[in-house]
């Protein structure tokens, strides 16, 4: 198995930095993390904890201590306490688990004092109809059964991506361990017996997801996908769902509060405050209830609707080859292949700075493509340019990440720009009918003048596609001159998501979609 994933996770750097500008709390200076201002706490947190601002609001108002969150993935958080990146700018970090962040050494030495907050488990949830019809129940479902269903072509699902959020990561964790029977921590032994089973497994996969939020969004667009894997709380916020704990057990996120290392003896004491607030009888009372996590105080009886009953917890793998092995194997080998069409704005008002930042981002992005992964580099100006194609062969990956950087440094500006003609025919080569996770990227710099404009283009996606080309969802990222509405729009369209790089780095945008491809 080729270790690819580390250097993976070095490129995390730049998606990190761009979310560290660009993501935060409410307030003046939000997205701005050096900026420290007397009574906040600069926090850095697990997306998926936005839905605690009410809880973090009644903190506020018990404690005097205002928390200001910046939001980013988990193992992306990791990457940066690891990196340096949090030293002077937060003051401390609130993820779903520090399971990951203790295994390496250089992260774990940055944090102090993990209290935890609350928990959730991993579960799948079911449509209700789907679960009827299987004849399951909760309290009666193992990882088997699920997997029996998968292969007998009765479930398919979703889930997010395990190297970049901890709800996928945790996910690919459970499964492993019940499908390799193993009877302790995961070892490499245990990887690569379950290996053939989690292939067969991850067939049924029918949508990725680099945050929960965007995956519970796509479930409900989609329609034919069955079931989602995911945390417990989120599972219960979405109608229509039969949510099931494996009765062969999960792993179950924790979200501890800790100080930074690197912060002085007051902020620790603030943190401190913040973290005895949250673990109040009527505070953890407030987060069951408008969470559906489970409080840590044993004097507090979960959200009404939370299964009660016992059920095994499966430990996190204990070494962190362990666990990158896991990583690079779900990337390369059992996860479905993407497919991608990169359709890039080289008109002429690239000329320059703004081309030159374009081939260093492909060329940094090139280092993540995974195995078996199918890249498609569409440059336009008045029209598409030129079509290149390319696989990431694993008997030969190198050689298809050469050609695709040779393609980019290629590219010349020049030309109108013509962006809804160019995404029709970054539809048509794509067509439909493949065993992949598709879709397309939007870069551009400035407003479409040639060719069809946006009515044309709605025409062509509600008339034109069938079913599966409908499905394709594009990702536009803001660069330069290029208009917010406009680039929404087509994300709303099409299922996809708008991602921001004017004021952060270009490959970070292009590293962050990596989560949804």
């Amino acid at each position: 198995m080729r270790r690819r994933l580390p250097r993976a996770l070095l490129a995390l750097t730049a998606l990190a930095l761009l979310l560290t500008a660009c993501s935060g709390g409410d307030g003046d200076d939000a997205g701005d993390p050096a900026a420290a201002r007397p009574g906040t706490l600069r926090i850095l947190a697990s997306s998926e904890l936005s839905d605690m601002a009410p809880v973090l609001e009644r903190v506020r108002a018990d404690t005097g201590v205002r928390v200001r969150p910046t939001w980013m993935g988990t193992l992306d958080a990791v990457n940066l306490l690891a990196r340096g990146g949090t030293d002077g700018k937060y003051d401390a970090v609130w993820l779903s688990s520090d399971d990951y962040l203790r295994l390496r050494p250089d992260a774990a030495r940055k944090v102090v004092s993990e209290t935890p907050i609350m928990s959730s488990p991993v579960a799948l949830g079911v449509k209700d109809a789907e679960a009827a019809a299987l004849g399951w129940k909760s309290g009666q479902v193992t990882w088997t059964r699920i997997e029996q269903a998968v292969q007998d072509g009765r479930l398919t699902y979703g889930m997010t991506d395990p190297a970049r959020s901890n709800s996928g990561f945790a996910t690919l964790i459970s499964v492993a361990s019940a499908l390799s029977g193993a009877q302790s921590a995961l070892t490499d032994a245990d990887v690569a017996k379950a290996t053939p089973r989690l292939k067969e497994f991850f067939k049924g996969q029918q949508l990725t997801s680099g945050s929960s939020g965007w995956l519970a969004s796509a479930y409900a667009r989609r329609g034919d996908v069955d079931a989602l894997l995911n945390y417990e709380s989120v599972l219960k916020g979405i109608p229509g769902l039969t949510v099931i704990r494996p009765t062969d057990g999960v792993v179950t996120a924790d979200y501890p509060l800790s100080s930074l290392a690197s912060t002085d003896a007051a902020t620790r004491a603030d943190v401190k405050r913040v973290t005895d607030a949250l673990r109040t009888d009527a505070v953890q009372r407030m987060i069951t209830s408008t969470t559906r996590r489970r409080p840590v105080v044993a004097s507090v009886a979960p959200a009404p609707g939370l299964d009660t009953a016992r059920r095994r917890e499966l430990p996190f793998p204990g070494t962190r080859s362990v666990a990158d092995g896991l990583l690079d194997a779900y990337e390369n080998e059992l996860r479905r292949p993407s497919r991608t069409v990169y359709v890039l704005d080289t008109s002429g008002s690239m000329e320059g700075d703004r081309l030159d930042r374009l081939k260093e981002a492909l060329t940094g992005l090139t280092g993540d493509f995974r195995d078996r992964e199918e890249v498609t580099l569409m440059p336009f100006g008045s029209d598409v340019k030129s079509v290149t194609t390319h696989v990431v062969d694993p008997a030969d990956p190198q050689s298809g990440i050469a050609a695709i950087r040779a393609d980019g440094a290629k590219l010349t500006a020049d030309g109108e720009t013509a962006i809804y003609t160019s995404l029709e025919k970054a539809y048509d080569h794509l067509g439909s009918g493949r065993d992949t996770f598709t879709s397309i990227v939007l870069m551009t710099d400035g407003e479409n003048t040639k060719g069809d404009d946006a009515g044309d283009f709605d025409a062509f996606y509600r008339d034109e596609l069938d079913p599966a080309g409908r499905r394709i969802p594009v990702f536009p990222i803001l660069f330069g001159d290029s208009d917010r509405a406009e680039l929404a729009h087509i994300a709303d369209l099409t299922g996809g998501r708008l991602f921001d790089a004017r004021k952060g780095s270009l490959d970070g945008a292009f590293e962050e979609i990596r989560g949804y491809q």
